[in-house]
């Protein structure tokens, strides 16, 4: 008997903790429950690593707007009766990660049947007449995200390597990322493909100077993706 009330004062206690990190604790028991967490430092690490789970956990399902059907099925539902509060806050640390991988992962698949592409077929030039390429650039929140796929051009390392430019058409440079060898490269930009066109690689080498050299050895234009 004596082992069922501790049980039962521990499911209370973690249910007050639990109702004290979301906000439901009611008004008259506030008090008693932040004295007790104010004076228990393993107590007050709980409590703040669960707020911070749910503002997390609130964050990423805030961007995220359900489908419609499943808003539909969840609104004519009837109320589900309230979980046992002697579970409350080790549910939390399953539920809260679960909800935060949803809708990371709802958001991710939102955007992929949005995102903007472009495309450009790269062609070689008499200093890498055997290389090719493909260029598929993405739009994203951080900027254009750049993957190349190129062969044919010798591996190149030391103080020697390969850079990448977009041009517009009054031929103007902006560099978007240097590498060693063609295969499976990514790159950034932070200005549009519809602005600046034309991609270039060049051939480099560390001296100092920041400006293209001028030795091209691949170049295409950007067109959107058909």
């Amino acid at each position: 008997m004596r082992r069922r009330r501790q049980d039962e004062a521990d499911s209370r206690e973690l249910a007050e903790l639990a109702a004290l990190a979301d906000g439901s604790l009611a008004p008259k028991r506030r008090a008693a429950v932040e004295a007790r967490v104010a004076a228990d430092p393993e107590l007050a690490d709980r409590v703040a690593e669960q707020r911070r789970a749910i503002a997390l956990a609130q964050s990423a399902a805030g961007d995220v707007e359900a489908p419609p059907a499943l808003r539909a099925r969840i609104e004519t539902r009837p109320r589900a009766r309230r979980a046992p509060k002697r579970r409350g806050l080790a549910l939390a640390a399953v539920l809260v990660p679960c909800v935060v991988a949803v809708a990371i992962g709802l958001r991710i698949a939102a955007s992929g049947t949005s995102a903007e592409r472009v495309h450009a077929a790269l062609a070689p030039t008499q200093l890498a007449p055997g290389a090719g390429g493909e260029v598929t650039l993405t739009k994203t929140a951080s900027g254009w995200r750049i993957e190349l796929d190129a062969s044919g051009l010798p591996r190149r390392q030391g103080s020697l390597f390969y850079e990448a430019w977009l041009r517009n058409p009054a031929g103007v440079l902006v560099p978007i990322g240097t590498f060693n060898e063609g295969r499976k490269v990514t790159l950034w930009a932070g200005v549009s493909p519809k602005d600046y066109p034309t991609l270039t690689i060049t051939r480099e080498r560390a001296d100092g100077d920041q400006a293209s050299s001028g030795e091209k050895v691949l170049v295409g234009t950007a067109a959107p993706r058909g």
